[in-house]
């Protein structure tokens, strides 16, 4: 006897079918989620990488340092960041990103903690040991980047991933705007140890909330189909993160693979490019409250808050330069046009610093640092240029060589501008030296960058 009540089983089954698309169909925003969180750590990133410079007026005067030495012990984080930029990037393609990034993060924050102790080391052992926990940071700081970018590469579709990149990258000026003031009350307040106590716990905490928050999109218990469906199809690299990597074997041989990475004209030009813009980035975080403290006769306190306006500046132009570039790619515009356009123009803009050279009124010249700083911002979309060019196999390693070039201004940087202010008693040729590079990174871009396009390996590859 037939049951009249039963559906027909074509019709249950269009019936799942049509309940399945609708699913496909909504879609969550985890992704802005994991956003937040990228925001959030960098944040912190660059507010421990900022702490010495609020701190580098006591430290000079407690340590009896002179300018030379200041610009030595602020580079010191540079150079362990740039060596270990290779290594963090194969730990990043061999372990993944959340595992390897946590551990940065809960290193990064405990030597920042420790340097607070320097005060407690008489005479050279403590200018020694400050230089060799400023270097653990920078060590321990090096998966940071290539990390945002890799993690935005796995989350973003291409027209979303200029934006999703400003945004990690403008957090470098947030941190300026957030916790220069609040520093720089630390050490008027507390002194100087206080600054590395209070950021260095800070960071700890984050770190385990990172442990909690971090999936790749496939892992994620809070993303749809259809949000996953999106981003795939946008040409979001979701399997990046995916199950467990360390059973695998590397993909790529690690020494072709960073050749072939030189050897490639148009990462050349990005690389060098980014050294040049983060010349700016690294007069900010180092000289500048210096440079208002002598140069400009501020208090210390003054300057902390002084400080944050170009940094807010930095900021605003961070996410108009990702929004102008997503809104070239979806009007059509080619990749090399949507994030040429927003670079050339900042650094335009960041060139006028070096107007500051003459002009007297102090309201006057932190208008100039904050249009400087705004171009600065606007011109920061090398991280979104990573995720656009990075294969998939190599994706650690590509942001890890280009950090390696970008950073290796913050060796050169602060010994450079050292020397100058040491034998000219101004800053007026630091502020021309860094113009310059400014200058510079528009020439890559115009005239070596060419198209900007994925990168596929060929002779690096192990399992063809």
């Amino acid at each position: 006897m037939t049951n009249d009540n039963r559906q027909p089983e074509t019709t249950v089954e269009q019936s799942r079918s049509v309940n399945a698309a609708a699913a496909a169909k909504v879609q969550t925003r985890t992704r802005w989620m994991i956003l937040a969180m990228l925001f959030a750590i960098t944040t912190i990133n660059y507010a421990d990488r900022a702490t010495i410079s609020i701190a580098a007026p006591g430290i000079k005067k407690e340590l009896g340092l002179d300018a030379v030495q200041m610009g030595f012990v602020f580079s010191a984080f540079a150079w362990s960041y740039v060596i270990a930029q290779l290594p963090g990037g194969w730990l990043l393609d061999r372990f993944g990103s959340k595992i390897t990034y946590f551990c940065s993060i809960f290193l990064w924050s405990v030597f920042t903690m420790l340097t607070g102790t320097v005060g407690f080391v008489a005479g050279g052992a403590a200018v020694a040991t400050l230089f060799t926990l400023r270097l653990l940071v920078g060590a321990a700081e090096a998966p940071s980047f290539p990390g945002n970018s890799r993690i935005a590469s796995a989350w973003f579709p291409t027209h979303e991933r200029g934006l999703a990149a400003a945004v990690f990258n403008s957090a470098q000026y947030f941190a300026t705007v957030l916790f220069a003031p609040i520093m720089g009350w630390l050490v008027h307040s507390y002194g100087w140890h206080s600054v590395f106590y209070v950021m260095g716990g800070l960071g700890i905490v984050m770190a385990f909330v990172w442990l909690k928050t971090i999936y790749g999109p496939k892992d994620h218990p809070s993303v749809s189909a259809g949000e996953l469906k999106y981003i795939q199809d946008g040409g979001a690299l979701v399997d990046l993160d995916s199950g467990s990597r360390t059973a695998q074997p590397s993909q790529v041989d690690t020494f072709a693979c960073i050749k072939e990475l030189l050897g490639n004209r148009m990462l050349l030009g990005v690389y060098i490019g980014q050294y040049c813009i983060t010349t700016l980035t690294y007069f900010f975080l180092t000289w500048f409250p210096v440079y208002l403290v002598q140069e400009r006769h501020m208090t210390i306190l003054k300057a902390g808050f002084v400080a944050s306006l170009p940094a807010i500046a930095g900021f605003l132009g961070g996410i108009t330069g990702g929004w102008i570039s997503d809104r070239l790619s979806r009007a059509g515009y080619s990749l090399s046009v949507s994030r040429k356009v927003p670079i050339v123009l900042g650094m335009l803009m960041s060139m006028t610093m070096i107007a500051c050279n003459y002009i007297e009124a102090d309201t006057l010249v932190v208008a100039a640092m904050s249009l400087a700083f705004f171009g600065k911002g606007v011109g920061a979309l090398g991280w979104a240029v990573v995720s656009d060019t990075s294969s998939k196999e190599a994706g650690g390693l590509s942001g890890a060589l280009f950090n390696t070039f970008g950073n290796t201004a913050g060796i050169t940087t602060p010994i450079v501008i050292g020397y100058i202010v040491q034998n000219t008693g101004s800053f007026a040729g630091a502020l021309l030296f860094v113009g310059a590079n400014a200058a510079l990174a528009i020439v890559c871009y115009l005239f070596i960058v060419g198209d900007i396009k994925r990168v596929k390996l060929v002779k690096s590859l192990v399992n063809q």
